[in-house]
């Protein structure tokens, strides 16, 4: 019976599998997993609601949101779009690989910049789509167009991924500090944590760049057909 209290995990997978609300999936996978678990429904909507409480500075965020869409609608993107324009010598990897060498640096040294909602969708992503029609010569087409977005996310996501941990203090090298110790590996410390992901994080850093530039040579010839 104890098995049972695992249901809550199938039904999360099978909301995401289908496409359900992310929330109302959550919701129901916590109150069915308090109710096989013996709880009633007045103890679970009380954990439901310390828990929110308790992590509700996590929601701060959802400010930006609105923030975001004065800037854009006073022509945040237009503006970023035109000042790529005027630049010569420009294109998506350059970019992109200026972004992912800023990105990378500043999650080393555990400075908060960048996002995928206030950093790379209103600037960095309208940038490199205006570098990418300067490549190209002509509007990019859908594809093109779903291929520069991505990677604008994977280079938000290579740069904060694998560089965050060469901080000794992150949060990341202190879970896996922490892990360690509490499996026996008391003598392994934060800074030998942090400079153990430095090579990892140069590594990235390098491959990344050389798959951005190699995009604009792609970009290039499909542009010449």
């Amino acid at each position: 019976m104890e098995y049972l209290k695992l249901i809550g995990i199938l039904i999360i997978i099978f909301g995401f599998i289908f496409k359900f609300d992310v929330f109302a999936v959550v919701l129901i996978s916590g109150i069915v997993t308090g109710l096989v678990s013996g709880l009633d429904i007045f103890e679970i909507l009380g954990i439901i609601g310390e828990a929110f409480v308790n992590n509700r500075l996590m929601s701060i965020f959802l400010i930006i949101f609105p923030v975001l869409a004065i800037i854009e609608r006073y022509g945040l993107k237009e503006r970023a779009s035109g000042l790529i324009s005027n630049i010569k010598h420009v294109s998506v990897g350059k970019i992109l690989s200026i972004y992912m060498s800023v990105r990378s640096l500043a999650a080393a040294l555990n400075i908060r910049l960048g996002g995928h909602v206030q950093f790379v969708r209103p600037l960095i992503l309208p940038m490199a789509q205006a570098a990418g029609e300067k490549v190209k010569g002509e509007q990019l087409s859908k594809k093109q167009d779903q291929e520069v977005k991505a990677y604008a996310a994977a280079v938000e996501n290579f740069g904060n991924f694998f560089c965050q941990n060469c901080f000794p203090a992150a949060s990341g090298v202190l879970l896996i500090q922490g892990t360690l110790a509490g499996l026996g590996y008391s003598e392994i410390t934060l800074g030998s944590i942090a400079v153990a992901s430095i090579p990892v994080a140069l590594i990235t850093v390098v491959f990344t760049i050389i798959q951005v530039l190699l995009y604009d040579r792609k970009l290039k010839k499909e542009g010449g057909k």
